[in-house]
């Protein structure tokens, strides 16, 4: 699969925002937000700073997003339009609940570095990213679909992850069993 030097552009870009997550002892994932070529909000991993599991990298854009939108008295019809034009590049498959609010904001295509085994989003679990999901009483939006490309850099979004687990994350649980002795 060839990818385009446009993509790979963004793609740079997230992993500086996953660098600058691995900087602030959080875990490595950044993203960025396109509409027309341009970047219009970038965000990353800052669930610990926040003490706030929800604050991903995708929510934190898509919340600079909404912010943005509304300040400037766009209604709910427009930014459902705007979502609609917008590209997302994430250096790692964004997670059943990043997944899930991008579908319901109908966002346009996501591009991804690596897969996320445990709770992929795009496919590696759910595919919530090509199956519409029937609300629940109607109580919550369905989804809708939105393209999905993954592979984009993966090995240096891997990097970064390696790097994060290999220095030890100070703000993990303690363990309940003694780590192995390094000799």
């Amino acid at each position: 699969m060839m990818t385009s030097p446009e993509t790979l552009s963004f793609m740079e870009l997230a992993i500086h925002q996953a660098r600058l997550a691995l900087d602030a002892l959080e875990v490595p994932v950044g993203c960025v937000i396109v509409e027309d070529g341009k970047v219009i909000a970038t965000g990353r991993n800052r669930t610990t700073e926040t003490r706030n599991a929800t604050r991903h990298a995708e929510m934190e854009a898509i919340d600079v997003l909404l912010g943005q939108w509304q300040k400037n008295g766009h209604s709910m019809s427009e930014v459902a339009e705007k979502f609609s034009n917008c590209s997302l590049y994430v250096t790692c498959e964004p997670c059943i609940m990043c997944a899930s609010a991008l579908s319901i904001l109908g966002i346009k295509e996501v591009f991804y570095g690596c897969s996320n085994d445990k709770f992929g989003g795009c496919g590696s679990i759910l595919s919530l990213h090509s199956s519409n999901t029937t609300p629940v009483n109607n109580e919550v939006p369905s989804g809708k679909n939105f393209k999905c490309t993954g592979g984009i850099m993966a090995s240096e979004a891997v990097l970064l992850f390696r790097t994060f687990y290999e220095q030890g994350n100070p703000n993990a649980p303690k363990p309940h069993r003694p780590l192995a002795r390094q000799t």
